[in-house]
């Protein structure tokens, strides 16, 4: 998963505190106790405060990590799935039946 956001005012003081190092540490502790692992962790300037990637058991995880780092009040958060080259395989291996609009 691909999580990138922005830091509320109470957020960038929070950062401020603690420091970057500190807020990896307290990502890393949230995917652990999801079952995950964090895999990457940046931070960044223009439309995002922090981009980070994170390997997650599934998008219940997922959901539940963006909220309870939204609920807290210091981040917002974007969350995407990402797919590996071989879950992309089987995709495109996926029987589907589809008419286009029109067609």
């Amino acid at each position: 998963y691909l999580f990138m956001g922005s830091y509320t005012a109470v957020g960038a003081a929070g950062l401020r505190k603690e420091g970057g190092t500190g807020r990896r540490a307290a990502t890393e502790q949230l995917m652990r106790s999801l079952g995950g692992k964090l895999e990457a962790y940046y931070f960044a300037f223009g439309g995002d405060d922090f981009v980070l990637i994170a390997d997650l058991p599934g998008n219940i995880q997922a959901a539940a990590g963006s909220l309870a780092a939204i609920s807290a009040g210091g981040v917002t958060v974007r969350t995407t799935v990402l797919l590996t080259p071989e879950e992309m395989d089987a995709a495109t291996k996926q029987s589907t039946t589809y008419r286009a609009p029109g067609g």
